[in-house]
């Protein structure tokens, strides 16, 4: 082989290593239309292989009637780039809420090719929805510390003066001395748990073994609310430590499972699936800091419970909202704010049936170390 034919090969190796480690879709598309290429996310994209892919046109997995396919021989007459934003993509084959932003590029030297980027849209706008919940968690924290400095002594002298009152009504009107106090205490308790939302103390974060957390709280789920249901697990066996607050963990993913419980209700075929994975390529800006974190710890609450409703999904992590008759709407905004502070974020995908909470965190200080060749091997595992 000729030192020429060998530069060669090693070029093209060390093009198809950089397209792999692109944490996007990305496809090349011939003159006749077909697949010549496909990198590592473009294969998890269309839920194929390269070389199944590379049999087919570009058409026979693209919507009929996309804009895509439009794009590209825009491209191919114009010799120049074109940006698209926010094209649906859903579709049987693809799945739903496949809506991307789209760069095509002409390819220099193979007249007619072109190559097709593909920028999800879905984790862009959760992102932006988590900051939108981390904003709303910020006026709760102004809200609670005002209610339980403004409204617990009231009713503290409210309370005292319905007991006073209940030695001295006649036995008919004692009920309703009861039921003051009792109502007095439910607002002392809903202002309790508003308070958790006004501790801004730094939070002791260590590197916490989270299938152990997962199945600590399982145990607890089925040892109570849960019991009659099944409960799965699928981790990743090579995870790597989460740097995180152990208890404050079980309190999200309790509070998850519980939801997910009553989500299912008593639906005999009723099941909760908890998974671990590593997703490399999610990076985040927090508060208070000028570095991106990487959030390559993926956890998922999943139920086959009724789903949430699309009117209702944008606003989960709001606070006071909420589904269940005597619920308060804290729940889901106290792990909101509790994955927020651990510089992580936390998002809802829902349809009948299938209804999945998913918790993005960062590694451990530890882990984070060996990262790089972690992510390295897990795209070669796929």
């Amino acid at each position: 082989m000729s030192n020429e034919e060998t530069s060669k090969l090693a070029g093209n190796a060390l093009a198809m290593a950089v397209l792999n480690a692109i944490q996007n879709p990305v496809v090349l598309v011939n003159a006749e239309g077909l697949i010549a290429f496909a990198n590592w996310e473009a294969e998890a994209f269309f839920g194929a292989s390269a070389s199944h892919l590379a049999r087919y046109k570009i058409s026979t997995f693209i919507p009929f009637g996309s804009p895509l396919l439009e794009l590209i021989e825009q491209v191919r007459e114009r010799r120049a780039p074109v940006n698209e934003y926010r094209v649906d993509l859903s579709s049987p084959r693809l799945g739903q809420d496949k809506l991307v932003d789209l760069y095509v590029a002409p390819v220099v030297g193979e007249a007619g090719s072109v190559v097709v980027v593909f920028q999800e849209r879905s984790m862009a706008d959760k992102i932006d929805r988590q900051l939108t919940h981390r904003a709303a968690a910020r006026s709760v924290t102004g809200l609670a510390s005002m209610l339980a400095h403004e409204i617990k002594n009231p009713l503290s002298g409210i309370r005292g003066a319905a007991q006073l009152l209940e030695t001295s009504v006649p036995d008919e009107d004692r009920n309703l001395t009861r039921l003051i106090c009792d109502e007095t205490d439910r607002i002392v308790s809903l202002v309790d748990r508003m308070e958790i939302f006004s501790d801004e103390r730094p939070v002791d974060r260590t590197s916490v073994n989270i299938p152990s957390v997962l199945d600590h709280v399982k145990a607890i789920a089925q040892a109570g609310f849960a019991r009659h249901l099944k409960i799965t697990e699928s981790y990743d066996p090579s995870l790597p430590p989460v740097f995180a607050n152990r208890d404050q963990l079980v309190q999200v993913f309790l509070n998850l499972i519980k939801n997910a419980s009553e989500a299912v209700g008593d639906r005999a075929d009723g099941e909760i699936q908890l998974t671990t994975a590593y997703r490399p390529g999610i990076r985040l800006s927090v508060a208070g800091s000028r570095e991106k974190i990487s959030l390559p710890l993926e956890f998922c609450v999943h139920d086959n419970g009724p789903g949430v409703p699309a009117d209702l999904l944008p606003h989960l992590f709001d606070p006071f909202i909420t589904t269940k008759t005597n619920g308060s709407g804290l729940g889901l905004a106290l792990v909101a704010k509790i994955i927020g502070g651990h510089g992580g974020i936390v998002e809802c995908d829902s349809q009948t049936n299938r209804t999945t909470f998913r918790v993005l965190m960062p590694v451990s200080r530890e882990a984070a170390e060996d990262d790089a060749p972690f992510a390295k091997d897990t795209g070669k595992a796929r």
